[in-house]
């Protein structure tokens, strides 16, 4: 690529002929995508895009000053305004903003007047797991997923029979790395016990609740368990990696074989027992339970075995025969070896993004101009939104995603370069 035009930049930032696809207010623009329609309305202004028989209107309100982020969708054929069944967490109230098309199955939202940590949001319209709740729930289906900056390690999901050993492994990697991972939270329908806390121990929940919440996709894995339900939510495992850490799922082995066929990208690992005459001495050697609880444990691990040595679930098998040497083969595994804790990492900070700002598609980058006047310095008044590295996605967060600002006029065509 040659290099640009000095003027190149100064065009883009003009605010009449900029040529960005869509601006927060004041503005009306279309893009043809595939065979469906966007309508966006932004307070009462319009930005439409147009993606064929369907309208999606992502909507304003009467207030002037702020916008609420509501879904309806328009069949052009039929003349019908449909209210679809939205699934995700809504992008809260804002001052502005803007939409782009960054395929056929999902939106980028663009919100102004936001900090850089929940100015994007994705509208997800044609995802494998916007189709799969169509299907299953047999009516019109959008998602809303929350783009996040930077992207989170695999989530480690560890299965063994009871007694071989695998929460004491997981003890010793919470203690001698205790700000690289963390346990996500499991749902219950049961009632809390004795010095239990809700958020600390489970998520205490009602049954009508969870039910609902497993029909819309938002459960990993979840079971019955003496008629109450137990189970795994995304949300639980998302809020670790919110933490900057590396979240940890200690559960069986239908739990990892539901964790498998979701879209969580994870590492699968199954801990097992030199033999089976060894599992049943280290049972018996707790003393903590009754016969009867004895051979109702050793008939779980006996099919657990089965199933976790059998193929198709676990990426890594290890036998713990000894716990020290188990414990090294562990932290090879997780490329661990050498390594000393160290603190989650920090994101460089941005300044707010404005209410007023535009934005243009340029291959995988989204450029994202901002007025002078509203940014704490003039000369950054360009950000630039990389999604080239886009992972998830709904029901749970978007990552992967890289914001930064462009000096563009302290270093003219070299902060074009930047890109």
């Amino acid at each position: 690529m040659g290099e640009a035009p000095a003027l190149f930049v100064e065009d883009l930032l003009s605010e009449h002929t900029n040529g960005f696809a869509s601006k927060s207010k004041g503005s009306q623009t279309t893009t043809i995508v595939s065979d469906k329609t966007l309508v966006q309305f932004i307070a009462h202004q319009n930005l439409r895009s147009v993606i064929g028989f369907n309208q999606y209107l992502i909507g304003g309100t009467d207030d002037e000053s702020t916008s609420t982020i509501e879904v309806r969708i328009f069949d052009r054929s039929t003349g019908q305004l449909i209210v679809p069944k939205v699934l995700g967490t809504k992008p809260k109230q804002c001052k502005g903003h803007s939409a782009v098309l960054l395929n056929e199955d999902r939106i980028l939202i663009v919100k102004g007047g936001s900090s850089p940590d929940d100015c994007t949001w994705f509208l997800e319209v044609d995802t494998k797991f916007v189709r799969q709740q169509r299907e299953s729930l047999e009516t019109e289906v959008v998602a809303w997923s929350k783009g996040i900056r930077g992207e989170a390690e695999k989530p480690i999901v560890i299965s063994g029979p009871s007694g071989v050993g695998k929460g004491t492994l997981i003890a010793e990697l919470m203690k001698e790395f205790p700000s690289m991972f963390g346990f996500s939270v499991s749902h219950t329908t049961r009632a809390p016990r004795e010095k239990e806390k809700d958020g600390v121990h489970y998520h205490f929940t009602d049954r009508s609740v969870m039910e609902k919440a497993i029909k819309d996709g938002k459960f990993l894995e979840f079971a019955a368990v003496h008629g109450n339900l137990y189970g795994t939510s995304i949300e639980a495992v998302e809020v670790v990696a919110d933490e900057g850490k590396r979240c940890i799922l200690d559960i069986d082995v239908q739990g990892a074989r539901s964790v498998r066929a979701s879209s969580l990208e994870a590492i699968f690992i199954f801990i097992c027992p030199p033999s089976f005459d060894e599992l049943e001495k280290r049972l018996r050697e707790r003393g903590t339970e009754t016969e009867e609880q004895i051979q109702k444990r050793l008939r779980n691990a006996k099919a657990e075995l089965e199933q976790g040595q059998s193929g198709g679930i676990f990426d890594h098998i290890l036998v713990n025969d000894d716990l020290e040497a188990c414990y090294e083969s562990l932290k090879k595994l997780l490329g661990l070896e050498g390594i000393v804790s160290t603190t989650p990492k920090s994101l460089s900070e941005l300044v707010d993004l404005p209410a007023v700002h535009s934005v243009l598609k340029i291959d995988q980058k989204i450029l994202i101009n901002c007025r002078p006047a509203e940014v704490e310095k003039a000369s950054k008044q360009l950000f630039v939104l990389d999604v080239s590295a886009l992972k998830g996605g709904a029901p749970g967060r978007t990552r992967g995603l890289n914001l930064y600002a462009v000096d563009t006029f302290a270093n003219g065509v070299d902060g074009m370069k930047q890109l």
